[in-house]
């Protein structure tokens, strides 16, 4: 599979379905848990639609309860990237960033030397607040999503503040951002969308669009039912959008879909995303195709731990490999009331 980096989060990669064991979490100064669970090793491994593999869970990274910067308690929204070969001088082999989404949010991340843990806060956080000199002064910022923009050697973040708009922030060194601009609005959806964020951005080329990045994002319309929205870019700035949902929520027969990631395999490209609690709490597959032509819903490609940390409900995943291994990193528990888990494939 193509992976965003050697050894560092991939573009595209594998998702799981599992029926997991919670690890033991070990306590230390630093955010999180670094060892496999202890329960690692138990279960039965399946693989999941699409041939992707399972993951099982590892450890909790982020809890809200530890970190310094905590205006609300609570995260969502962790992405991970491996900048070891990237930047001059990173905190640590791999970036995670995450947000509170309530009033006033903020952009944050933490730093480690492995996908499964230990993560330090950064101690500056947030990177990117809800008011940004006379650029914007909003409710809150959240939802970041870091890609590794190879033509211009800078990570660019895609965040949403308000609900209706999707920002773009750029930085060559991942912790200080210059500020680009408005890259999604629902002004540029069709009548009646009244959200447009958590957004994720991917190299995926599109020839006969003549585009080389691809959007994820949720929108809200009309309806009042959450479904994924997509567009296509030649240089991740300037956008088209799509005026019909890539995945409705009647589609797949449930009430909300969010938190969409790009994954290819054997030839195709598939859209990862995750359901609302109140409609099983799972991560859904569907199959695209390399060109966005097919839309073949796979059904459940994840289902949560009954218990904790996930408590049926798994979300917004992230995805990385370290030293070969390929880890999932996502947002587990009740929405608003979660923490950052990490995965680790086992199949």
């Amino acid at each position: 599979m193509p992976l965003d980096h050697p050894q560092g989060p991939p573009l595209d990669h594998a998702l799981d379905r599992r029926t997991l064991l919670r690890g033991a979490a070990a306590a230390g100064t630093l955010l999180g848990v670094g060892g496999a669970a202890a329960a690692l090793g138990a279960g039965t491994a399946s693989a999941a639609p699409g041939g992707f593999p399972d993951y099982r869970y590892v450890a909790t990274l982020l809890r809200p309860s530890d970190l310094s910067y905590n205006p609300t308690d609570e995260i969502i929204f962790p992405c991970v990237r491996g900048v070891y070969d990237r930047l001059s001088s990173p905190l640590g082999r791999y970036y995670l960033y995450y947000a509170p989404h309530d009033d006033p949010g903020g952009i944050c991340l933490a730093y480690g030397d492995a996908l499964a843990g230990p993560f330090t806060e950064y101690p500056g956080n947030p990177l990117v607040s809800n008011v940004w000199g006379d650029h914007y002064a909003v409710p809150h910022v959240s939802s970041p999503h870091v890609l590794w923009n190879e033509d211009e050697r800078e990570l660019w973040l895609y965040f949403h503040g308000d609900n209706r708009t999707t920002r773009l922030a750029r930085s060559t060194d991942g912790i200080h951002f210059t500020y680009d601009g408005v890259v999604l609005h629902t002004s540029m959806l069709p009548a009646g969308s009244n959200e447009a964020s958590y957004a994720r951005v991917f190299r995926h080329d599109l020839p006969a669009r003549g585009a080389r990045y691809v959007m994820l994002f949720m929108i809200n319309n009309a309806s009042n039912h959450r479904a994924i929205g997509w567009g296509w870019s030649a240089d991740a700035r300037t956008w088209t959008f799509s005026q019909e949902p890539l995945v409705r929520h009647a589609d797949v027969g449930v009430n909300d879909l969010s938190g969409p990631h790009l994954l290819t395999r054997n030839g195709s490209a598939y859209v990862v995303y995750h359901t609302d609690r109140a409609s099983g709490g799972n991560i859904l597959i569907t199959e695209v195709g390399n060109d966005f032509s097919r839309r073949d819903h796979l059904g459940v490609f994840h289902r949560p731990l009954s218990g904790a940390p996930d408590n049926g409900r798994s979300a917004a995943p992230s995805f990385g490999t370290d030293r070969g291994v390929s880890y999932m990193v996502y947002e587990a528990g009740e929405r608003l009331d979660g923490s950052i888990a990490v995965a680790r494939a086992v199949s």
